[in-house]
């Protein structure tokens, strides 16, 4: 299966948005990306894909991965998790039956310095052409966010992994329910959640933040 990579390191100045409005979505940034991502695939054309949350709580496990290293996720010292780990590790973590892995069709990872809201952090992983073919793909048919600061702060992680898997017979969760694991949020978990430590978030909504923010995208099969 040939990976291709992509990687940018910029610094970003972006206005706050306000935060996306949904019956489906918890006050958790995992599900408030994941909405995000599903309305810019619909103005697409392309069609929304299901919030798996076997598939998510993955996605946050993937993050912990990483051991809050920014530099791990781009640049001349990037690495991924061994795909060994999905099974043997991410998937007993969330409670997911191993047997009911499917391929992984696309990934979007990013790192920054500062905590921002999930649209803004969608914004700046669709800052590459590369992205934005993985965000379009047809070969998605369900997806699966988590965000997590490092020790209850910076740096904070945001992950979106892709499936091209069935409904309700992949990344199936024992019981029915994942695992919740702190810190961290993941989407599709229906519960309450903050990505990064309250007392490190603003206590308003600023209109401008300037963070450094590494974004890597893998495209699996495409």
């Amino acid at each position: 299966m040939q990976l291709l990579p992509l990687f940018v390191v910029f610094l970003s100045s972006v206005c706050a948005g306000s935060r996306v409005e949904s019956s489906k979505v918890t006050d958790n940034p995992a599900d408030e990306l994941v909405a995000v991502l599903n309305a810019n695939r619909t103005a697409h054309k392309s069609s929304s894909l299901t919030d798996n949350p076997g598939l998510a709580c993955i996605a946050l496990q993937y993050i912990k991965a990483y051991g809050g290293d920014c530099k791990a996720v781009g640049g001349p010292d990037a690495k991924k998790p061994a795909d060994s780990e999905f099974a043997e590790t991410f998937a007993p973590n969330c409670g997911v039956d191993a047997s009911t892995l499917s391929p992984i069709t696309g990934r979007l990872l990013g790192c920054q310095s500062k905590y921002v809201q999930p649209p803004e952090a969608f914004s700046m992983l669709m800052k590459n052409e590369r992205s934005l073919e993985i965000l379009y793909s047809k070969n998605h048919t369900e997806v699966g966010a988590g965000v997590t600061g490092t020790d209850g702060g910076a740096p904070y992680f945001w992950c979106v992994l892709f499936s091209g898997g069935k409904h309700n017979s992949s990344f199936v969760v024992e019981g029915g329910v994942a695992k919740i694991t702190r810190p961290g949020c993941f989407s599709g978990a229906n519960d309450e959640c903050s990505g990064a430590d309250h007392s490190s978030r603003p206590s308003h909504m600023w209109m401008y933040a300037v963070t450094a923010f590494i974004a890597v995208g893998y495209a699996f099969g495409l």
